[in-house]
């Protein structure tokens, strides 16, 4: 494997990155609350500026950008970090928005879940029908944080409804290559869940202890939380670790099949690019730059 090679610095905390077919990586600026694009030479230009906090992106059926937005956080600059504490004071709400990249056009497409309102919609993964799931990590204050869950929407603003409840500031969500498990990964509890899927938008009932069902799949040692995921084509859960600074990979039955370290405390988020979809992009997100490297699997095809 090879090491970390850096593609682009000076990112207000970058996240959900989106590789696109010409070699340059879309993602989120969230301090800086704008989408943008980095080239193959490492230079950016702006997408959109879409205020508040945009978090997790993907590319849905219409070609478009879904954009979790989670309304912003407070900041903190520390040790040469910057760090994310506690909620905007201009927080406005959390939304799905959706934006034309060659435009830069955004529309809210959900303000709210037919059931929940949205907090701080956090990570999004589209399914082969055409709908998405996305997490709600909640919002922390002083002396309270949002209890919240998982949510499936169609991509045409017909429907928004909270699925999975509750979850402890569920981040990172996934599907394996068959589509058939939904993964999720808690931040502060660093535990890893696995969900059946039966049918768009439904999961079987599970044995997680807190409510929300599922089954547990992984938790490590130490000081660490989890962030963003993806899922590799051959179905381990690449999670990236804050604290321990890397992507744990963890195999479907719930073994750690590797670790691969980072020089990042917030390492936030994996995706992956190129023909072959062995370069994986890794948003090293305290330090505001984005990393590449060659990966020993090729990263799953997504579905749009």
């Amino acid at each position: 494997m090879g090491g970390l090679e850096i593609v682009a610095s000076g990112l207000r905390f970058p996240e959900g990155p989106v590789a696109m077919p010409d070699g340059s990586v879309i993602l989120v600026e969230i301090a800086a609350g704008r989408i943008t694009r980095v080239k193959p030479d490492g230079s950016t230009e702006t997408v959109a500026e879409t205020g508040g906090g945009p978090n997790g992106l993907a590319i849905g059926p219409d070609g478009k950008l879904y954009c979790c937005n989670n309304g912003g956080f407070g900041w903190v600059e520390t040790q040469g970090l910057l760090v994310p504490h506690g909620t905007a004071a201009d927080y406005p709400g959390g939304s799905i928005q959706r934006v034309d990249i060659e435009t830069g056009a955004i529309e809210t497409l959900y303000s709210e879940a037919s059931n929940a309102p949205l907090a701080g919609p956090n990570d999004i993964v589209f399914d082969d029908a055409g709908g998405f799931w996305f997490t709600d990590h909640g919002k922390t204050r002083e002396r309270s944080r949002d209890v919240t869950g998982v949510f499936y929407a169609k991509a045409d603003g017909s429907d928004c409804r909270e699925v999975i409840f509750p979850l402890e500031n569920p981040n990172g969500i996934g599907l394996s290559p068959d589509g058939k498990r939904l993964y999720v990964a808690e931040t502060y509890t660093c535990k890893l869940w696995a969900f059946d899927v039966v049918a768009p938008g439904e999961v079987a009932g599970g044995q997680g202890l807190s409510g929300g069902g599922g089954s547990f799949l992984y938790c490590p040692g130490g000081y660490t939380y989890f962030d963003s995921l993806g899922v590799d084509d051959g179905g381990n859960i690449c999670v990236a670790t804050i604290g321990a600074s890397g992507i744990s990979v963890v195999a479907p039955d719930g073994a750690l099949a590797d670790f691969v370290p980072t020089d990042d405390p917030f390492t936030t988020n994996i995706c992956w690019g190129g023909e072959d979809l062995r370069t994986a992009y890794i948003t090293l997100s305290g330090t505001g730059r984005l990393a590449t490297m060659q990966w020993p699997r090729p990263g799953l095809k997504l579905a749009y």
